[in-house]
């Protein structure tokens, strides 16, 4: 079995060719002795951590990940200079959940976060069941990753949105910024910001992701002596889509793509970018850069009216790729060698073991962790699937109702972009399971990355084998499935209203 892993390990992570090469490398490049020798000088530095975590950030809307219409400059050279993860996931599929997986390493039957507030979602009469409502606050029992670096001597910081509670500082974090239970930016991008921690002085004019990134450098300013952790987590795509008019303006004239055209979201994103190149200045004015390990991705798929993930199906709600699949990169100097990349498949609750590595510190005693760390990836150690990448699983559950929004057309009804399920993905295999019908959707992704032929049927050993290790886990994690009728259902007026959404979209695509 070992012997197989390495090969695996070998085939996930590679170094992109550049000029001069006459191809592909065939596995991760052992880091050169000098490197080597630099990585472990840099661990024992305590690097910094930058982590800039975007809001409703599709798979594909940065340059390095094929945009071909936003601009992401800064983005795509801090890519181009450490390891793309190509096959990195969320937590969830909407925000408060996956938040909240980042922050415990634990998947939601642990937190129990399972959806944005506790309500029921959609409209009573098109739910069969009666939904888990979970919390919508992460418990103070859970020890974060930034209680970890806390204790091992960081100054911490959470700069954007929060959304786990009312105040952050309770969870690991000296500096607070804007940070409250609220989900979207305090009444937009622009003045006033009403209750949101630092913003009361805002000038009228001023774009709030301009003005975090200018409280992320005077963060990094306050503390050159000692190490920091920065969590800057912009609210940054969350709607409402407002951009500053010049920006927009750019866009507008324009060419636009064919994968995407949507000018305030580019303005919107090159602000984010902006802002990113901005703080990359200010580490390298200052000597930081060779201290600092950037990493970058975001919560769930791309806001589906207003961007695509193709060719993956789905968006921001749902759980095919097009939800749950982001971007993602390190970039830490003298660490991760430039230029690689690594297809193995992660998900951000193992951002919570891979800080722990990264300032050195162990993980919390007698807590639970679903996530393993990714440093012997970054380190690019041909041994790092020791570490069971290789045949892990990843998972998301889901026993609640997200309703639709403007657009229907990837989802698995026009009515909801996801009803009560459970998904898996082991190696290229993802299997879904929907809890109102039983229905199971079974796809290999390594030949059908959209999601578009159902396996089910074809291979019936695959899917019960997947089948039985998705309840297995839920039975080990504890994971509520809805079995409770609702009783206010009704069958007819759900049938009805598919048909009805369903032939307006065809008209409306039609005309």
């Amino acid at each position: 079995m070992y012997p197989i892993v390495l090969s695996l390990a070998a085939l996930m992570c590679w170094q992109e060719p550049v000029a001069g090469q006459s191809g592909p490398q065939s596995g991760p490049q052992a880091p050169p002795s000098s490197q080597a020798d630099s990585a472990s000088l840099v661990s024992r530095q305590q690097p910094n951590v930058l982590f800039i975590f975007l809001d409703d950030y599709g798979w594909r809307d940065c340059g390095f990940m094929g945009s071909d219409f936003y601009e992401t400059p800064h983005l795509d050279k801090l890519a181009r200079g450490g390891m793309v993860f190509t096959d990195a996931y969320a937590g969830a599929a909407n925000c408060a959940p996956s938040r909240a997986c980042l922050l415990s390493g634990q998947y939601t039957p642990r937190h129990e976060i399972y959806n944005v507030g506790t309500e029921a979602r959609g409209n009573p009469k098109y739910r069969k069941l009666q939904h888990i409502p979970g919390t919508d606050t992460l418990s103070t029992d859970v020890i974060t990753w930034a209680q970890v670096a806390q204790d091992a001597g960081y100054e911490t910081a959470t700069i954007g949105k929060w959304h786990l509670s009312d105040d952050p500082l309770p969870y690991g974090f000296d500096f607070n910024f804007a940070g409250t239970h609220s989900g979207s930016p305090p009444k937009g991008y622009f003045p006033p910001h009403p209750k949101a921690p630092g913003l009361g002085d805002a000038p009228a004019d001023e774009y709030l992701t301009d003005r975090l990134t200018d409280e992320s450098i005077a963060f990094i300013d306050r503390n050159q002596s000692k190490p920091w952790l920065l969590y800057l987590t912009h609210f940054a795509v969350h709607t409402p889509l407002q951009a500053k008019a010049s920006l927009t303006q750019k866009y507008e004239q324009k060419t636009k793509g064919e994968l995407h055209d949507h000018a305030v979201m580019a303005a919107m994103i090159q602000s984010v970018d902006d802002g990113v190149g901005k703080i990359v200045a200010a580490l390298r004015e200052r000597n930081l850069t060779h201290k600092t390990a950037i990493v970058f991705t975001s919560d769930n798929g791309g806001y589906g009216p207003a961007t695509s993930m193709a060719p993956l199906k789905g968006y921001k709600g749902t759980y095919y790729e097009g939800g749950i699949r982001e971007p993602f990169f390190v970039n830490w100097p003298g660490v991760v060698q430039p230029g690689t990349k690594c297809a193995a498949p992660i998900s951000n609750v193992d951002l919570y073991p891979t800080f722990c590595d990264i300032i050195g510190a162990d993980l919390p005693t007698g807590q639970p962790c679903d996530g393993v760390s990714l440093m012997p990836l970054l380190r690019g150690e041909l041994a790092s699937m020791e570490n069971g990448l290789a045949d892990r699983a990843l998972f998301w559950h889901f026993p609640a109702y997200l309703q639709s929004y403007a657009r229907t057309d990837q989802q698995r009804d026009v009515l909801f972009r996801s009803r009560p399920c459970t998904i898996m993905r082991v190696g290229n295999w993802k299997l879904h399971e929907y809890f109102e019908d039983g229905g199971l959707e079974l796809y290999n992704l390594k030949n059908d990355p959209g999601e578009q032929t159902n396996l089910a049927e074809s291979h019936p050993a695959r899917r019960d084998e997947l089948h039985a290790r998705m309840q297995q886990w839920r039975s080990d994690i504890d994971a509520p499935v809805p079995t409770e009728p609702n009783l206010k259902y009704d069958a007819n007026a759900d049938a009805k209203a598919r048909l009805s959404k369903s032939r307006k979209n065809k008209r409306r695509k039609a005309g």
